[in-house]
Parts: C-alpha cells; sequence; structure tokens
C-alpha cells in the first residue's frame, strides 16, 4: 500500500482557504456576478444631464441677476421738501425730496409714491451784476421706500417747476432767471428824464448831454444790483433722471399700492426780481 506524504498543519490550512476564495469568484455555471464594490461604484462617472438654471447674463454680477432692475435713464418725479435759494445755499447742504408718481417694473409697484429721496447740494453760485444767472447743481444718493427699505442711486435733475422761468442745462445744473427786460427799463427811465431836462436847458446839445447822464445813472443803479436770486421754494417739483440702474430685493420690494406723496402746495408764480448789493462789492 502506497503512503501519501504528510503535510503540516498550517500548510493544509492555506490550501482550505485558497480553494473557498476561489470557488467563491467563479461560483457555479450561470450565476449572476456579485455586484461591483461601493468604491467602485463611486468612481463610475455620473450620467450627463441638461442644465436646468439658466446663467446670468454677461456684464451682469450673479446676485444682481436675481434682482429686480429699475434701468438708467428712469425718470422719477419728485417734489422738494426743504427750499433752497442761492442766497444762502452752499455745497454740502442736504436736499429733501418725494416721489410723487409709482415707477412699474413688468406691470408691478416696485418705487410707490411717497418714498423719500435725499442727497446734497454740490455747487451753488449767486448770480451777477450785469449777466450770470443763480445756479444750483444736486446730487441724489439715496432713496428710501415706505417700508424702510432703503438703496443708493445716482441721479441728476431734467426738469424744474418752480414757479419762476428757471431751466436746467443738459449736466443737470439748474439756472435761476435773468432780469434783462427789467434792466433796459431801469436805464430808459433814468436815459429819457435826463434827455429832458438837458434839452429844456441846452437845446440839442443839452438834450444829448441830460441823456448820457440819465443813461450813466441807470447804469449805475444795475450795476449796484445783483441778477435774481435762484429760488427753489418747499413745494417745487424736479423730474430726475437716474445715472446708473438701482438693484431692489425682490423680496423687500412688494408692494400692491401705488403709495401717496405728501399734499404740498406748489410756489406760486414769481416775476425775477433784483437784490440790492451793497458797496463795497464782495
Amino acid at each position: 500500500m502506497k503512503r501519501w506524504p504528510l503535510f503540516p498543519p498550517a500548510v493544509l490550512s492555506c490550501v482550505v482557504v485558497f480553494s473557498a476564495a476561489l470557488h467563491a469568484q467563479t461560483g457555479p455555471p450561470g450565476a449572476t456576478p456579485p455586484p461591483a464594490p461601493a468604491a467602485e461604484a463611486a468612481q463610475a462617472p455620473a450620467p450627463a444631464t441638461a442644465a436646468t438654471t439658466p446663467a446670468p447674463a454677461a456684464g451682469v454680477p450673479a446676485a444682481a441677476a436675481k434682482q429686480i432692475l429699475v434701468p438708467v435713464g428712469t425718470h422719477l418725479p419728485l417734489v422738494l421738501h426743504n427750499g433752497i435759494s442761492t442766497r444762502n445755499a452752499k455745497a454740502g447742504d442736504p436736499v429733501y425730496l418725494e416721489t410723487l408718481f409709482p415707477i412699474l417694473i413688468d406691470g408691478r409697484v416696485v418705487i410707490p409714491a411717497g418714498s423719500y429721496v435725499s442727497g446734497e447740494i454740490t455747487e451753488a453760485k449767486r448770480p451777477g451784476r450785469v449777466k450770470g444767472r443763480g445756479e444750483i447743481m444736486l446730487h441724489l444718493t439715496n432713496m428710501i421706500l415706505p417700508n424702510g427699505y432703503s438703496v443708493s442711486l445716482l441721479a441728476t435733475p431734467n426738469d424744474a417747476s418752480t414757479g419762476g422761468n428757471d431751466t436746467v442745462d443738459k449736466e443737470g445744473k439748474i439756472k435761476g432767471d435773468s432780469d434783462k427786460a427789467r434792466d433796459a427799463a431801469t436805464i430808459a427811465a433814468t436815459t429819457l428824464p435826463g434827455a429832458g431836462i438837458g434839452a429844456g436847458v441846452g437845446g440839442l446839445k443839452g438834450a444829448g448831454i441830460g441823456a448820457g447822464i440819465g443813461a450813466a445813472v441807470g447804469i449805475a443803479a444795475v450795476m449796484l444790483t445783483r441778477g435774481p436770486e435762484l429760488e427753489l421754494p418747499r413745494g417745487s417739483t424736479l423730474e430726475v433722471v437716474l445715472d446708473r440702474p438701482v438693484y431692489l430685493d425682490p423680496a423687500r420690494a412688494q408692494f400692491t399700492d401705488p403709495g401717496r406723496a405728501t399734499a404740498l402746495a406748489g410756489p406760486p408764480n414769481h416775476a425775477p426780481v433784483r437784490v440790492a448789493n451793497p458797496i463795497p462789492w464782495p
């Protein structure tokens, strides 16, 4: 009888383990292979899907793309709460206004009437003696909506209704009325009597001398006064135009009411009047 060699117990254990592992990997014929380990599934690339969130427009910040845009060029009709005059106005003085009409974007009220607008005077110039008009430049910087929501803005006047013949140039500077007609009337009022007095004394020659003296008196009267001051009384209306866009938070700019502005009496119509100027001239 043939004898088989004897193996140590440790060698027999390794053989048994190896056989079990080989059987587990191959399995019986027709068996379903085991699932891939979780680590391999995690490394598999995810299937491509179409993007559902549109990208913001070029040049617009991602945060601003979700906000309500009030574009450049939007007109805001305002009423002035504090009177302004070139008699005492100076750069840095505050100005306070209020919107008169609601602003709608896509049929939705985003700036109700009665919203407050504030800013400051950046330039104030008194009128000259013979020529030159009073001038005021405003810089509007902030707006507070009726619910207390505050936003920054940049706007300049486009038109003004102050009760006089004041104008607004293309830079947004408000210019006062002149008094050329009254200046001419003042000179004529002294020239004609002077000519009459001179004619009574010295005939035609005297009339010429008297007219010259009378004209000089009239010119002196004009030179001793300033042109009409630029006055923006309380209740004056201004139309301003946005120089840069305003972005509003949709959660805070929700209004179902168009709002209502404070009732202020408009300024009365007034004619330009020269202002006495003491000597020495400043």
